[in-house]
Formats: C-alpha cells, structure tokens, sequence
C-alpha cells in the first residue's frame, strides 16, 4: 500500500539518488529526522556511515550489511545502525520503509 497523501505531501530531502529511483517525505525536529522512502526501481546504497538510524520496512525487502553481518529485512522488520557503524544495502524496487535519524540535518529538505 502506498503512503497517503498527506505523508506524500511532507518536503522532500536532497539524497544523492535520482528521483525515478526513489523518492522521499520527511518532518523534521530539533532532535532528529523521520523519512519515508519509497524505492522505485531496485538500487545499491554503498558503504556509509553517520549518527544512529532506526528503520522499518513497510514493504518489500532490504539485503543490509550493517557491521560487516548481511541479513535480509522484509516487511515488519526493523533494524538499528548505531552512531558510526558502516553500512550498505541493495534495496529491491517497490520497497517502503522509514526511516529515523538521530540527526536532525542528515538531509537538506529540498527547496
């Protein structure tokens, strides 16, 4: 199921991936940053790392290698990455998920 529109509606974030890639809703606080992401044709997110991120998959399934462990997460599984831990994934086309930063500026909200 798709995201309502008013979730639709939120301000997009500057990722680094083309809009018919995936697509993205976000609010905002002092404290941290919830995006909503929605895949949209399957893509490879390269080795990273930031502060902590919480997640969620809505739909569909994420390959994650978080700490040098591979695991598969599909719809209902949740995944931390602590502050500073390295980790890339191989996200499958029509996957949703959400996802929580630690830090509020993760992300430029796009103008």
């Amino acid at each position: 199921m798709p995201y309502p529109d008013f979730i639709k509606a939120f301000p997009a974030i500057d990722v680094p991936f083309p809009e018919d890639v995936v697509q993205t809703a976000v609010v905002r606080s002092d404290d941290g940053l919830v995006a909503f992401f929605t895949f949209l044709k399957d893509m490879e997110l390269p080795p990273h790392s930031h502060g902590a991120q919480w997640g969620t998959v809505v739909e569909g399934q994420i390959k994650f290698t978080i700490g040098g462990e591979a695991k598969v997460y599909k719809a209902g599984d949740s995944y931390s990455i602590p502050a500073g831990v390295e980790h890339g994934a191989f996200i499958k086309a029509g996957t949703r998920v959400i996802d929580v930063f630690e830090e509020a500026d993760r992300y430029a909200i796009k103008q």
